[in-house]
């Protein structure tokens, strides 16, 4: 389909979601049947398995129309195929995966399903730490680090019964939004390999994007989920703050960072957040809050969603093909919905807060390691980590006062309206020539991109980037979208309903085929 008849079906947008979503049951019926019509499976049949949505394998899984082993083998051998090109794995798992495969598919078969990721192969970016295996953090630093115990949200997916295919690139220590800055090379955008995937977790992105497995893990300190997802034509989603733990995650803010979801669909996203949220009593940035059941809830209509439209700040110096496909997005939401209105926000006064408080944290957890190895930093990792030796402890006690404060009050916004949408960045992916000159071009290039995304990791709330169109040279554009503290179900059923409507998930990369 051209870009200019998929920017015309989503002006011409319809109500009617109950319907898609049945003819999208319908058609995974159909798939599963013409696998089973083909089988026994072959090396191309396998083939064509990552094109399924995280969903749909799982379904085809609980009905033993697909095997885990046969998923897992179809991810690994396109890892092995597109790895090269995207440089999107530091470390690929693939025995231990093949391993937990077959375990997922004798329990399947003997009755015992765990739950919609069970037998689902999954990527992790690589600062979870893996019991048994190396967690880097891209950096020559940990090269060579193998943990003890697994992060919380690892242990969370392995007893869901989740595959774990490996560990993704990412841009060093989380450090930065280009994933160029990495000990492991560069990641490359699927989309086009001479642009960058986005940071920092970028490798992530691009090995949903590139279908080498159904969904991975991100962490978000600045936008490193929402940017990445945008760039890569994905959906990301950065839970409340405190919604899922942090424990045994490399930090760059332990006040800011954010664990989440990234996959091909909303559907994805909240199957994956269901199976790693709640309270964690041994993190102490984890917050107890109710856990709805995220997936039930995308089934609620949107009609009554008021939304606010953040023009100031967010909308400033925007891209002309993002500023038209977010207002062709407008568009859609505002049939969708309760109708559209305009709210204030005093974004722009974040910044200063955000850097000092990340600056302070990032250099207390690297002090120590920057005093006796400086020289296994990429120079611009260097640069920015001993920034915080400068942040006097006032400044930083007074910083985090600050924080506290604004995500006490921020939510009051929420009074008139029920979710709040802006671009996610305001220009689409740099090529990767643009960042890899001096630390201070490097720098200066990529800040724009995550202007956008950085407020809300000041206020915590939820928000989620989701495809909205793409640019004449085929670069992918992200709508954000995200409401008050403790509101995913709400930022993931408004985000379904516009997918369901524009349908842009349905476009794929062409890589390697």
């Amino acid at each position: 389909m051209s870009l200019a008849a998929q920017r015309a079906r989503t002006m011409s947008v319809s109500n009617d979601i109950s319907r898609r979503e049945f003819i999208q049951s319908a058609l995974v019926g159909t798939a599963a049947s013409l696998l089973m019509e083909t089988r026994p499976a072959s090396q191309d049949q396998n083939a064509a398995f990552p094109n399924l949505s995280l969903g749909d394998a799982s379904k085809l899984v609980r009905q033993k129309k697909i095997s885990p082993v046969e998923l897992t083998k179809a991810c690994l051998a396109r890892i092995e195929r597109l790895n090269p090109t995207l440089n999107a794995f530091i470390t690929i798992t693939g025995e231990s995966a093949l391993a937990e495969a077959k375990a997922a598919e004798t329990e399947i078969q003997r009755g015992k399903w765990r739950g919609p990721l069970h037998g689902i192969p999954i990527a992790l970016k690589d600062l979870f730490d893996t019991a048994g295996v190396r967690t880097t953090a891209a950096s020559a630093l940990f090269k060579d680090r193998v943990p003890k115990d697994d992060a919380e949200v690892v242990r969370k997916l392995k007893a869901a019964g989740a595959v774990l295919v490996g560990k993704t690139n990412m841009h060093e220590f989380a450090f930065g939004g280009t994933s160029v800055v990495s000990h492991f090379g560069a990641v490359h955008n699927p989309w086009k390999p001479d642009h960058i995937a986005g940071g920092s977790s970028g490798g992530s992105a691009a090995a949903v994007a590139a279908e080498l497995c159904y969904g991975a893990l991100g962490s978000d300190t600045a936008g490193s989920i929402r940017q990445p997802s945008a760039f890569c034509g994905i959906v990301g989603l950065k839970p409340t703050y405190g919604l899922v733990s942090n424990r045994g995650v490399v930090p760059l803010s332990w006040s800011l960072d954010h664990v989440g979801p990234m996959t091909r669909t909303v559907a994805d996203a909240a199957l994956l957040l269901q199976a790693i949220a709640g309270y964690d009593q041994e993190e102490t940035t984890s917050v107890q809050m109710t856990v709805p059941d995220y997936y039930a809830a995308l089934r609620m209509p949107p009609s009554s969603l008021r939304i606010g439209v953040a023009r100031d700040f967010f909308f400033t110096n925007l891209d002309s093909e993002i500023e038209t496909a977010v207002g062709n997005a407008l568009a859609a939401l505002e049939k969708l919905t309760g109708g559209l209105r305009d709210v204030a926000m005093s974004a722009s006064t974040q910044e200063p807060l955000r850097a000092t408080v990340r600056a302070a944290e990032a250099y207390a957890y690297h002090a120590e390691f920057v005093a006796k190895s400086p020289q296994l930093y990429q120079p611009e990792t260097l640069r920015r980590i001993r920034t915080g030796a400068d942040v006097t402890t006032s400044a930083y006690i007074q910083a985090r006062r600050e924080l506290a404060y604004t995500r006490r009050t921020s939510g009051q916004i929420f009074q008139t309206v029920d979710a709040i949408i802006t671009p996610t960045t305001p220009i689409p992916p740099l090529t990767i020539a643009e960042v890899s000159t001096d630390v201070e071009t490097s720098i200066e290039k990529a800040t724009p991109t995550i202007r956008n995304t950085s407020p809300f990791d000041v206020y915590g709330w939820p928000t989620i980037s989701i495809p909205c169109g793409f640019t004449a040279s085929g670069l992918p554009i992200g709508l954000q979208i995200c409401g008050p503290l403790g509101a995913d179900a709400v930022v993931l059923r408004l985000a379904h309903a516009y997918e369901l409507a524009a349908h842009w998930q349905a476009r794929r990369p062409v890589l390697g085929q």
